[in-house]
């Protein structure tokens, strides 16, 4: 078989596309390069949904620690310390048996036990836990100048939230919320090796690294190959929030924007 075939046959076997048997020995490294890629898929998949769903609740949370309301205040206050003081894999493993007690409850909640919904919803509520703390630090951190301008030219209540801390409550945010973004998709490894299974043994990138190694007995193939597609998230990571970082500091002297570049260091003793 060529590579070109061994593409064609497991390139989206992750997802249910493609040869539905994995191969059994006679490992290639081309058939490692494309399943552990293939599972780069669910990986994706999940960073994606948490990050993209976990904002809008990271700042309803950052708003709420701000709060003179008490019991809003505390409500997010709680939320935040739960999920960013217990593991994640704790976090996991709770959820899927919670999830399980509920689908004998209901049948409605049987698409919980599933990985797609079930592991997505528990990284949405951990990522949002991180970053509310994030941007509640943030928010604490809007020039007060910024805020009486604000009210010299009129803006209050929501207009001045919009318009004038929201966007400076996120451009002083943002190179810790890319290091959360970064975090958060190495953490959806976890998934699959906390409680929800892979259906016909269609994982993310490292449940098929750990099946190759099982298989060969040499770890020294297929994990080098998973931490290089992650080194190539991590730099697409950076690069697209670096891009809206650059769109959030726009209005700067250049000498006063952040800029966010990659600069491995060898540190020696």
């Amino acid at each position: 078989m060529s590579c070109w075939e061994t593409i064609a046959d497991y390139g989206l076997r992750s997802i249910g596309i493609g040869e539905r048997l994995l191969p059994r020995d006679n490992f290639t490294l081309c058939q490692q390069v494309t399943l552990i890629g293939s599972g780069m898929l669910w990986n994706i998949y999940f960073g994606v949904v948490a990050l993209v769903t976990g904002f809008f609740l990271a700042t309803a949370l950052a708003l709420g620690k701000a709060s003179k309301i008490t019991p809003v205040r505390k409500l997010a206050e709680w939320v935040i310390f739960v999920f960013r003081g217990s593991p994640l894999f704790i976090q996991f493993f709770f959820a899927y048996f919670l999830f399980l007690s509920l689908k004998s409850v209901s049948p409605a909640f049987d698409p919980l036990t599933s990985a797609w919904l079930g592991a997505a919803l528990v990284l949405f509520l951990n990522t949002a836990a991180y970053t509310g703390e994030i941007f509640y630090g943030a928010l604490l951190s809007v020039p007060r100048g910024d805020v009486e301008a604000a009210d010299a030219y009129g803006f209050s209540g929501w207009p001045r939230f919009r318009r004038i801390v929201w966007p400076t409550m996120l451009r002083l945010a943002w190179p810790a919320y890319t290091n959360e973004a970064i975090f958060l998709f190495h953490a959806t490894t976890l998934v699959f090796f906390s409680g929800f299974p892979a259906w016909q043994q269609r994982g993310d990138a490292l449940y098929y690294a750990n099946y190759f190694a099982d298989k060969t007995f040499n770890p020294f193939v297929p994990y080098p190959i998973l931490a290089g597609f992650f080194i190539l998230l991590t730099l697409c990571v950076v690069g697209v929030f670096g891009l809206i970082n650059k769109r959030l500091n726009r209005h700067l002297p250049k000498e006063r924007r952040q800029k966010m570049r990659m600069r491995p260091r060898l540190l020696m003793r």
